[in-house]
């Protein structure tokens, strides 16, 4: 079902930001967004339900990163709320450890400990957060080693591995958490073209498995395959929302049929 989404650019007749629904996991409400006198994020609101796979696009600078790292909270907002299961994303602690715990935040660039084998990357936080025994963190690795089909890479370090190999190490130790919800901020971009098929198989099985999805890219090939939903983001608005094969053949707004003309030709 598709992600229901009002902003001061998108409205729909029978959603209301307030609205109570068991599969909502995460809930945006009112968001609002500045850095400085920048006003980046304007009213958005956004529900996106269990084992939706929503893709976030739109041109440079038009917010979307930026409103998925206040879903992880890793930037504060000044307006609106949001929720994830049901809890409220505030600037506490201890309330964001509880919160981060269940979401997996994979970014673009990979972020991985060049000090640290593959195995070790992906135990670090499962034996220091969670509390894990090292033989226990190991089995739990290597299994999302596998899901994410590089198993045979554990003992290799990050420099060892390929641009696409070291995507798949970031997204596997994200997996190691057994998040809920995963996001995705531009994973192909850092990639030279021929590897990102790779990543974007494993984000496509991910899909097919029941993850909820969140994925700012601008892969627009990706999108078409996995997505339920595409969201249009322009200048801190959302300008469109619908499902992905309605958005590719039959934009509504003209923001949007301009942002499709510009990256087809």
């Amino acid at each position: 079902m598709p992600a229901q989404v009002l902003s001061s650019a998108v409205t729909s007749p029978d959603t209301a930001p307030n609205e109570k629904n068991d599969d909502i996991v995460v809930s945006v409400v009112a968001l609002n967004k500045w850095f400085g006198s920048f006003h980046a994020l304007k009213s958005i609101n956004l529900s996106v339900r269990k084992s939706e796979r929503i893709v976030i696009c739109g041109a440079s600078g038009s917010g979307k990163s930026t409103l998925i790292r206040c879903v992880n909270g890793l930037e504060r907002f000044q307006g609106g709320s949001i929720e994830v299961n049901g809890q409220t994303v505030v600037p506490c602690r201890k309330q964001m450890l509880l919160i981060r715990r269940q979401i997996g935040m994979v970014f673009q660039q990979f972020n991985l400990f060049p000090h640290l084998s593959v195995l070790d990357n992906c135990t670090v936080a499962l034996r220091r957060v969670l509390g894990k025994s090292r033989h226990e963190a190991e089995d739990i690795a290597l299994h999302q080693l596998d899901r994410v089909k590089i198993p045979e890479q554990a003992d290799k370090y990050p420099v060892q591995l390929s641009g696409g190999q070291q995507q798949r190490v970031a997204i596997a130790r994200a997996l190691c958490l057994q998040p809920s919800i995963m996001l995705f901020d531009e994973p192909t971009s850092a990639l030279d073209p021929e590897m990102v098929k790779e990543v974007v198989d494993v984000m496509t099985d991910l899909g097919r498995d029941g993850m909820t999805m969140l994925c700012v890219t601008h892969e627009m090939g990706f999108a078409r395959r996995m997505a339920d939903t595409v969201v249009f983001m322009d200048q801190g608005t959302i300008v469109e929302v619908a499902a992905a094969s309605t958005f590719f053949s039959t934009p509504r707004e003209a923001r949007t049929r301009a942002f499709l003309d510009k990256i087809n030709h």
